[in-house]
Parts: structure tokens; sequence; C-alpha cells
């Protein structure tokens, strides 16, 4: 259960800026945000994937000039690409109704990734469609995410928050690519938990209990990787940690609630094909007797 719960959704870096939807005062309000370069039958078939009907919400753009105001220095220059093309949808949900989260020809950015910026934003309760026309990175959406919270609220996210979000997003991304998105994402979270006593160590102890962690997952690194996660801790000790703990504590309870509901939609799907064999087979006997029948 660990590891599923650990595959659906990555428990994140998250950092104080205020109660983005405190009451859920904006419960309701929801935004369409365009990659900038999509054409229009494009975008209708977004629009498709949202299941939304265009102007029935306000519709943002990003450009890839935004996209790389936050991305650039952090994630490689083939990912970002010249054009914005992935979009996202964002709806406010009433309080207590958690993350609903869902990827549509994404091929980089994770739900898991996602929900970093999510929580960074201050967002706990809502759903969140990220969608392009065709496969893309899916890096372009990560600013769109930010922009529909600043335009839902009328509150600007501090830059510094946006970056270390951005931070989080790609090395925990880049450590995926190398040893896996579960071993990646708990590493990084364990780190999360243990702040006020990784701010009293110096970079070679820190390194050490790095190393420690890994090990428990059977995972080595190398020098580069400790590099990214000495620097990513080192960012994440400018928060509050008990505030951190709380809102990793947080995504768990949301977390294992996606799992449940992922456990059943699997027993679904697992009934659909068991009863889509039955046919078959069933299929394959009648055309047999016929068979034999005209002989």
């Amino acid at each position: 259960m660990k590891k599923i719960i650990s595959l659906m959704l990555c428990l994140i870096m998250l950092c104080s800026i205020g109660s983005a939807f405190a009451a859920n005062e904006f419960s309701g309000e929801a935004r369409a945000v365009i990659g900038a370069n999509l054409t229009e039958d494009q975008i209708n078939s977004v629009y498709d994937i949202f299941s939304v009907q265009r102007g029935s919400v306000p519709e943002l753009t990003v450009t890839n000039q935004e996209e790389r105001s936050y991305l650039e220095g952090f994630v490689d220059s083939s990912l970002i690409g010249t054009n914005s093309i992935s979009c996202v949808y964002i709806e406010v949900l009433p309080e207590g109704e958690g993350l609903q989260i869902a990827t549509q020809n994404i091929s980089w950015c994770t739900q898991e990734m996602f929900v970093n910026a999510l929580v960074t934003a201050g967002i706990s309760d809502a759903k969140i469609i990220v969608a392009a026309p065709f496969s893309v990175s899916g890096t372009a959406a990560m600013t769109g995410i930010y922009k529909a919270y600043e335009d839902i609220t009328g509150n600007k996210i501090d830059e510094a928050v946006k970056l270390l979000g951005t931070q989080e997003l790609v090395i925990t991304g880049e450590l995926a690519d190398q040893i896996g998105s579960y071993d990646a994402v708990e590493i990084v979270n364990e780190l999360k938990l243990i702040l006020s006593e990784t701010e009293k160590m110096s970079d070679e102890e820190l390194k050490a209990q790095i190393e420690a962690i890994a090990k428990q997952y059977g995972v080595n690194l190398v020098d580069s990787q400790y590099d990214q996660l000495i620097t990513l801790c080192r960012a994440f000790e400018k928060m509050d940690a008990n505030e951190l703990k709380e809102k990793v504590e947080y995504v768990q309870e949301t977390a294992k609630k996606l799992a449940d509901a992922q456990e059943k939609v699997t027993g679904i799907t697992q009934k659909v094909k068991d009863v889509v064999e039955t046919v078959k087979t069933l299929v394959e006997r009648i055309s047999s007797l016929f068979s034999v029948f005209k002989k």
C-alpha cells in the first residue's frame, strides 16, 4: 500500500505562503490555462479532455517565455522547448474534498510532480487536469498552475516560492528518471521530515544522512545527486519545519484516499476485462459449433 500511495502522489515540498483557499472562500471558482502556441483545433481538443465547454470558465494563456522564467537553469532546455503547449484546468472544491489530479498526453511531469506545485501554492482542495493535444513534457503547465492560483485568489505568489517549488519538481523528476519515482519521492520526503536535524548538520554530515536514507531503499546515489539533494534540503530549511510536517501529514491522508479510489477503479477495470474475455471465449465456442454444423 505504501508504494501505491507514493506512486499516486509525491509527498511534497511545502512552504508557508498563507492559506490559498482558506475556508474555501473560492469554492466553485475555476480557470483554464492554455498554452500560447496551440491552434484553435488543438485548444478545442484540450477542452474536450477537460470536459468543459470553452467560454464557460475564464481562460488564461501561458507563454514559453513565462515558462522559462521559472524553469531555465533547473531543467534541460530540451524539456522546456520553444513552444508552450501543455494546459491546465483548475476547479476549487469544497473543504475536505482533497486534491483530484489527472493528466493526459503529459510525458515528463507526473501527477506527483504537479502536486508539489499545487500544495506549494497552498491549494488543498481542488480538481486539477493537466493535458495537451499530443505528448509533451508538461513543464509549461507548472507556470499555468501558479497563474491560475493568482487569478483566482487575487494574491501574488512570492517569486522565491515559485522558484523553490520548481526546484523540487525538477530534482525529484530527475532522480525519478534514474532511480524510479517511488524511491525519489521517498528520499526527498524523508528529508522534509527531519529538517530540524539537518539544519544543524554540515554538508558532509547531511550527505551521510542522505546516504543512510538512500540505503534504506536500496538506492546508490552519485555525487551530483547528493549535491542536488543537499541544495534542496538547505532550501527547505528556510521554511517552518512544523508546518512542513503538518502539510506532509495532510497529503499522506489525501494520498491514501486517492490510492483507495485507484484500487476501486483497478478492480472495476479487471472485472470488465474478465467479462470481455468471457464473451470472447463464448463467441469463439459458438463459432466453433457453427463450423462443425457446416461440415
